[in-house]
């Protein structure tokens, strides 16, 4: 038998929080959110996603910290996640309660200035099935497939920062998800080199067992297949998931069942912050997964005003390696959305990742970082070194378009502001192979982005040193 504590019992019944609720609740009532933080909210969700739930308000937000409390900046919309220009236009049409049109319509060109589908993920990696292209699943690597399924294309609550954030505001031709279950089978059968499907989103946990089945089982026959991950936020944002909703022992005989049938469950944990494994339901739906002879990996990105210092990365894997979890990944922030209010320069994301992995043990030592999800490849910031006098990123694809370049070191010039891999360039005529060139977008969507850029949304690499000093303490 299960035993509820009276917290556990507030939060059985998941309940959303979003931009048509929020002033339901108590936080907007009782003076918590004054009213700079009221008016941020309601700018900013008019253009990106906002979507939280009471666990989260309830449990994991410290409002005697907020705004600056890490699980606020990362479940509430923050006014510096739009530029200047920007959030004066759209507070300006709010207030003048302009119509539903001409806010949606200047929220689509905002949007549309925020690089929506980093990486190619719509031209590059779809791939085709007898002539047919398979909406809903990606495919940049040969050994391992991404299923979008329409029916987990939402989440628990959305990460303030998320680079799949065009999945949830309501612009179809941003959207990538299928329904078509046999269509992946058939895909995975096709290819003997696949090893491993990611489930995915969104959030694949935000569906009931019943349908998650439907799409899980057929691939259990599939023998090349060796590993079913599923990529969710919800131990994190909604552990209740896998301890007390009315189907979590449903799915985890599911679970059981994939293990059963001689397959690898990997659930790939979005933990971001140390605080999301503290309460008790977070840590006993880890001991419930991982009952199952399922896994745990841990993964996130460095974010700033969120986790950008060492001590919060070495807490996160000292205390998931202590629960059975394996850390996994450190990522860079991606090239999209509220990036300038995010992103952290890349010799800083590499500090944070050398001081935290200093002060664990060896067992926490399997994570890999800090790393670009970037066009090419995963490219893994190995370090800072001299070469020839010069001052250079040392990197490596752990993953890449071109496998043969994996594990190879390559050298880029040393750029102290630089945040993504597309801001680098090769050291010497020797690295320029490793440098294989993003798709451009079109005319369009480029002059937006340079007039967004231009027009008060300050990147993190503009900002003074004496900033970066003190973001680092």
């Amino acid at each position: 038998m299960i035993n509820i504590s009276d917290s556990d019992r507030r939060h059985r019944q998941y309940k959303a929080v979003t931009r048509a609720n929020i002033r339901q609740t108590a936080p907007w009532n009782d003076g918590r959110l004054g009213p700079e933080l009221q008016e941020a909210i309601e700018v900013v969700s008019a253009v990106l996603p906002f979507r939280t739930n009471t666990y989260i308000i309830d449990e994991l937000i410290d409002w005697s910290a907020v705004p600056d409390d890490p699980m606020y900046q990362l479940t509430f919309p923050q006014r510096g996640m739009l530029n200047d220009r920007d959030y004066r236009t759209m507070a300006q049409l709010i207030r003048s309660d302009a119509s539903r049109e001409a806010v949606e319509a200047e929220a689509n060109r905002i949007r549309m200035s925020l690089n929506p589908h980093p990486a190619g993920q719509l031209t590059h990696n779809v791939p085709e099935l007898h002539g047919r292209r398979l909406t809903g699943i990606q495919h940049k690597y040969p050994e391992t497939v991404l299923f979008f399924p329409s029916h987990g294309q939402t989440c628990h609550a959305y990460c303030t920062f998320c680079f799949r954030w065009a999945q949830f505001v309501g612009m179809e031709d941003l959207k990538f998800a299928s329904r078509e279950a046999d269509r992946l089978v058939d895909y995975v059968r096709s290819d003997p080199r696949i090893t491993d499907v990611l489930i995915t989103g969104g959030d694949p946990m935000i569906m009931k067992t019943r349908v998650f089945r439907r799409y899980v089982e057929p691939l259990l026959h599939i023998e090349h297949l060796h590993t079913i991950r599923i990529g969710t936020k919800s131990v994190a944002y909604w552990p209740q998931r896998f301890v007390t909703d009315a189907d979590a022992d449903d799915l985890l005989k599911l679970f059981d069942q994939i293990v059963a049938a001689g397959k690898q469950v990997a659930v790939m944990g979005h933990y971001t912050h140390p605080v999301e494994m503290s309460t008790r339901m977070a840590r006993r739906a880890v001991a419930r997964i991982r009952r199952t002879g399922a896994n745990i990996r841990m993964q996130s990105p460095v974010i700033r005003h969120v986790n950008d210092n060492a001590p919060s990365w070495a807490e996160l894997w000292r205390t998931g390696t202590r629960l059975g979890c394996i850390p996994y990944y450190m990522f860079v922030e991606r090239d999209t959305g509220a990036r300038g209010y995010f992103e952290v320069p890349l010799t800083r994301c590499w500090n944070i990742f050398r001081r935290a992995y200093r002060h664990v043990s060896g067992n926490c030592r399997t994570v890999r970082g800090p790393s670009m999800s970037a066009f090419p490849g995963k490219v893994h910031i190995v370090g800072v070194t001299a070469v020839g006098g010069r001052r250079a990123f040392v990197l490596e694809y752990l993953q890449c378009r071109r496998p043969e370049l994996v594990r190879r070191p390559f050298f880029a010039r040393y750029d102290e502001g630089a945040t993504w891999y597309d801001q680098l360039e090769p050291l010497s005529e020797a690295d320029r192979e490793f440098f294989i060139p993003s798709p451009q977008h079109t005319t369009d969507r480029s002059t937006l982005t340079i007039e967004g850029r231009a027009n008060g949304n300050t990147r993190r690499h503009d900002r003074p040193a004496s900033e970066h000093r003190s973001a680092e303490r």
